[in-house]
């Protein structure tokens, strides 16, 4: 019978063609295309859009985009509009080029290895035009697409529109979806029990898409009642058809039993399914999974983080700076991790931009980091953010990665002032200085105030500081005393040598040369030289009561090798007895 049809087909081409369209409804796709390829060998154009489908999903022969698309080619070029539409659909999304002519031998062809172009919007919109003129629903819903989504400058919002409503009102699925997705661009609450009815004649039509968005406005009651086992039901349709999102989302609400009851281990089967289907941000979620889990499993996380940073997926590269950085499910490498922070950063992950220009400023990544390390802190300091406006103030006082400026650097670290206690103290010491602004004693102090009221131990001692000498106002040295109190308390030496010192002279406390004595030799095995010295003159001479010239003497050398000159003068002074 096959033999016989095929005689029949050489002599009747468009007898082949009747014959090949029985057997492809009856399911015989096999039998049906070499009798499709004698019609389309005749030049016959629907047949060669038919065999072009046949390569385009394998039916009857080897699967073939590049030959696929020579055939629709051909069927293009003799008008027929199926043939523009897909073609021009397919030049959209960068599946086909216009190399060739359409002539060629179809074995030059059939085994090149298909792979993905950048679009052709030209070409795209040329053949969609044509299609859509010519009334083809798939072809208006592809020029639709073409005018919303293409170049910039190529868009036009309003004729899109238009075309999507010509193709949904003739019944495409397409033309459904794009219509409701244009609708949605017009911000208009009256619509959108329109926009759910487009979605779901388009989701009716069998549109994994649209049936993901169908389920999103049922959990979410736009346009629909609320139903979230319906939204369940929809999310596992399109999860089935192979919708990497609706797996996604459809593996959260199983494994937290949002939408459903919980099912942790079909959840996370799902998460899988659409992570390895190419969704970035389900790999990033089961990295994440992975390091949060009661008993995490860091090497794990790593393999899906790398997965998803590969990909291009900003926070998982950030992820996997920080499992190098720490060592956890890789080796330590800091380098690497670096390096992975600044592919995240370069991607436009603030985060990652303000760790690696925190670690720039701590003197590691590379020299050409520098030059990105205020761009990046000013980006987001810019919104809002004080700790990179502190940041930002540093590298403008320091010149890392721009022109020193003292003026910009005050500028910035005023703002971080207004939350930020150490931009606080360091605005404070600008004022004081008279740095990047004119000096203002009286706003110095107020600034080292606020910073000291939020905790930080060196504003405290500077605020006491002035305190004691009525710098910025008047002098208060009992208001002093209990700020240098405060600051040894944290086990600051200088706050400590300062205490003995008041103690000494009574400023602002009684006279009490023992007490003295106990602050400086705080102070002194802290480290702090003039403490030592301090504390060796008071042993030496016995200031306190009691004398030890030895143990002073030991104090007055640690002193000189911190390089006190006094401590090197009484050295060389005769001991006395």
């Amino acid at each position: 019978m096959a033999m016989l049809d095929r005689l029949t087909g050489y002599a009747r081409p468009t007898l082949a063609l009747r014959r090949a369209i029985q057997l492809s409804g009856d399911g015989k796709p096999a039998e049906a295309f070499p009798l499709m390829a004698i019609a389309a060998r005749a030049g016959i154009a629907e047949a060669e859009y038919r065999v072009a489908r046949c390569y385009l999903e394998g039916l009857g022969v080897p699967s073939s985009r590049s030959e696929g698309a020579r055939w629709l080619r051909r069927a293009a070029d003799r008008g027929n509009s199926d043939a523009q539409s897909l073609l021009a659909a397919l030049y959209a999304a960068g599946l086909a080029s216009r190399e060739g002519d359409g002539n060629g031998a179809a074995s030059a062809t059939l085994f090149e290895r298909d792979v993905s172009r950048e679009p052709d919007w030209t070409a795209a919109l040329d053949l969609a035009t044509k299609a859509a003129e010519a009334g083809s629903a798939a072809g208006q819903a592809v020029l639709g697409y073409i005018l919303s989504r293409g170049p910039k400058a190529m868009r036009d919002l309003d004729a899109a529109h238009g075309w999507y409503e010509k193709s949904a009102a003739a019944g495409c699925p397409e033309g459904c979806l794009g219509l409701a997705l244009s609708l949605v661009r017009l911000r208009q609450p009256e619509q959108r029990s329109r926009i759910a009815a487009e979605v779901r004649r388009a989701a009716d039509a069998g549109l994994p898409t649209a049936i993901y968005l169908l389920a999103v406005l049922t959990e979410h009651g736009m346009g629909v009642a609320v139903d979230l086992k319906a939204a369940a039901q929809f999310y596992q349709l399109a999860a089935e058809k192979g919708l990497a999102s609706a797996q996604l989302r459809l593996g959260h609400a199983l494994i937290d039993g949002s939408l459903t009851d919980k099912d942790p281990v079909a959840g996370d089967a799902w998460m899988r399914r659409a992570a390895l289907a190419g969704n970035l941000d389900a790999a990033y979620r089961i990295g994440e999974r992975h390091v949060k889990s009661p008993r995490p499993d860091y090497a794990e996380a790593a393999t899906w983080y790398r997965r998803a940073a590969e990909g291009g997926h900003q926070r998982a590269a950030r992820a996997l700076a920080s499992l190098y950085f720490s060592g956890n499910g890789v080796a330590q490498d800091a380098d690497e991790g670096a390096r992975w922070l600044r592919v995240s950063a370069n991607g436009g992950n603030q985060q990652a931009q303000v760790d690696l220009a925190n670690l720039v400023l701590l003197g590691a990544g590379e020299p050409t980091d520098r030059s990105s390390v205020a761009g990046w802190f000013e980006a987001t300091a810019s919104s809002g953010d004080l700790i990179a406006a502190f940041n930002l103030g540093l590298c403008f006082a320091e010149g890392i990665g721009v022109q020193k400026d003292e003026e910009q650097a005050a500028r910035w670290m005023g703002r971080a002032a207004e939350g930020v206690a150490e931009a606080q103290y360091m605005y404070a010491r600008m004022l004081q200085d008279g740095r990047g602004m004119t000096a203002d004693q009286k706003q110095a102090r107020l600034w080292f105030e606020r910073a000291a009221n939020g905790g930080m131990v060196d504003a405290q001692l500077a605020l006491a500081e002035m305190l004691l000498n009525g710098r910025g106002g008047e002098s208060m040295p009992v208001a002093a005393a209990q700020l240098f109190k405060r600051a040894a308390a944290a086990g600051h030496a200088g706050a400590m040598f300062a205490i003995g010192a008041l103690y000494e002279s009574g400023k602002g406390v009684s006279r009490d040369p023992a007490t003295a004595q106990k602050w400086f030799t705080a102070a002194a095995e802290r480290g702090h030289g003039h403490a030592q010295l301090m504390l060796g003159r008071y042993l030496s001479e016995g200031l306190a009561g009691e004398r030890d010239p030895a143990a002073g003497r030991v104090w007055l050398e640690r002193a000189a090798a911190q390089g006190v000159q006094e401590a090197l003068d009484e050295l060389r002074e005769p001991a006395t007895v």
